[in-house]
């Protein structure tokens, strides 16, 4: 539920030069969602009644990729640094009073318990502005902390920074917590009269402190959360790091994970207890995997609802399907966007399905498409049969009721229906409707030569 004396603005205006792109640096995917989601999913999960991003680089296409999210958009025109990114969102925060977080879109790995951590300061200490600051072996490239008495005093840039400056290990991690409309007022006396002509939001710190009010900081004891990601590399790492977690919390909620390290499970994914996860699968988007599933290597699911005790057998690939209780799909299954199993279904080695609904106990074991056609329940596909769904301009349509069973290498020219406990006879091509209770046959006589291959030597 919103808080109404909580906000956030989150920076997102960047290029992201050092990406070497052509998308927006937030706009990248770790644990398969950009890297500006998660900090709109932790103002989602605080309750801030008001958020706001700053978007810049490619606006329109952040605004796109965002739209779907309570989040509200200001464009900054000119990247003139962090001070300057958050005094443009003054206008869309006029009316909001309380306290105001300040996230960046590049920056995925911060738990949300470090930010209530850091709300819960602000708020003890009755503090203009709340710094979340960490402790680094090698600080080089960061702000550094510079405190007297304990107290934070200011905070001095890298380029800024003298010799024993440097030397200092407390960072800023580039969070705050601020008091709002207060920050506002204090951002617009930050100059800019720094080595690189930007208004820091540093500045802030000294501002509120020569003006009598309180700058306090909040210490984060896992350097590794504020980690912002500004190169491939780092995205790798950050990519890594968020998987060990979902991993573990995977684990720690009942499912095995043969190898943790070679397991590859996106943060939307839910997995219920006792399921099984092999070596090098991936577990991709928004899927869902029920409890006592057996997923082996090489898989791959991606947006999948899977009921509870179905295996997905070695090297299958499952997308956008709905699979039910206690499937067999594999191994070397395809199946495609579309895909629906009503459960107790087997999709062989080599079974490919596309828009494919398929009723109880019905199943194809092997070498066979089953492409934009509604099964019923109790059907068995033999070895090869083919769905000829595509004319070369239109796709069509093929039905096949209960109980049906069709032989061995057939082709079933769409559209076209088989009524109920029909049997196509195996090697047949079935262009027309085949009655309920039938046996459909469409080969070639059989014609015997004898003698003949001795007659050819």
């Amino acid at each position: 539920m919103p808080t109404q004396n909580l906000a956030a603005v989150i920076l997102a205006a960047g290029k992201g030069t050092r990406m070497k792109s052509q998308q927006p640096k937030v706009l990248h995917q770790i644990a398969g969602q950009p890297l500006a989601l998660f900090p709109v999913q932790w103002c989602q999960s605080l309750g801030c009644c008001k958020t706001i991003m700053v978007v810049g680089h490619q606006a329109d296409r952040v605004k796109e990729t965002f739209a779907p999210y309570p989040v509200d958009f200001v464009v900054q025109e000119q990247q003139l640094g962090t001070g300057h990114a958050l005094m443009v969102t003054e206008s869309a925060l006029q009316s909001f009073s309380g306290t105001l977080l300040l996230l960046c879109g590049d920056v995925p790995l911060l738990r949300e318990e470090t930010l209530k951590q850091l709300i819960d300061a602000h708020r003890a200490s009755a503090a203009a502005v709340t710094v979340l600051t960490t402790h680094m072996e090698n600080p080089y490239g960061y702000g550094r902390i510079i405190r007297n008495s304990g107290q934070i005093e200011k905070i001095v840039e890298e380029k800024d920074a003298t010799s024993d400056q440097k030397n200092i290990t407390e960072i800023n991690t580039g969070i705050y917590a601020f008091e709002a409309p207060l920050v506002y007022e204090l951002l617009h006396r930050i100059g800019n009269d720094n080595a690189q002509g930007e208004y820091y939001l540093t500045d802030i710190i000294s501002l509120a402190q020569s003006s009598g009010l309180k700058a306090a900081a909040c210490v984060l004891e896992d350097p590794r959360e504020c980690m912002g990601i500004n190169d491939r590399v780092q995205l790798a790492e950050a990519g890594e790091i968020l998987r060990q977690r979902i991993n573990h919390q995977h684990m720690v909620n009942g499912v095995t994970l043969q190898n943790p390290a070679a397991t590859y499970i996106d943060h939307a994914v839910i997995i219920e207890a006792d399921t099984v996860i092999e070596a090098n699968c991936h577990v991709r988007g928004a899927s869902h995997i029920g409890a006592f599933c057996h997923v082996e290597t090489g898989s791959v699911i991606d947006d999948c609802q899977i009921g509870s005790s179905t295996r997905i057998k070695a090297g299958s690939v499952v997308e956008q399907s709905q699979i039910g209780e206690q499937c067999a799909i594999g191994p070397m299954a395809h199946l495609r966007p579309g895909t629906v199993l009503h459960g107790h279904n087997k999709l062989g080695n080599f079974v490919e399905t596309k828009k494919a609904v398929l009723g109880p106990r019905s199943q194809a074991s092997h070498l066979t498409y089953i492409g934009d056609a509604e099964l019923g329940s109790d059907i068995n596909l033999g070895c090869g049969t083919i769905t000829c769904n595509y004319d070369g301009v239109n796709k069509h349509k093929t039905v096949i009721e209960d109980g049906v069973f069709v032989g061995s290498d057939c082709q079933l020219i769409a559209p076209v229906t088989l009524g109920r406990n029909c049997l196509i006879g195996a090697g047949s091509t079935i262009t027309k409707d085949v009655p309920e209770d039938s046996l459909a046959l469409s080969r070639s006589e059989q014609k015997v030569i004898k003698g003949w291959r001795k007659r050819k030597k």
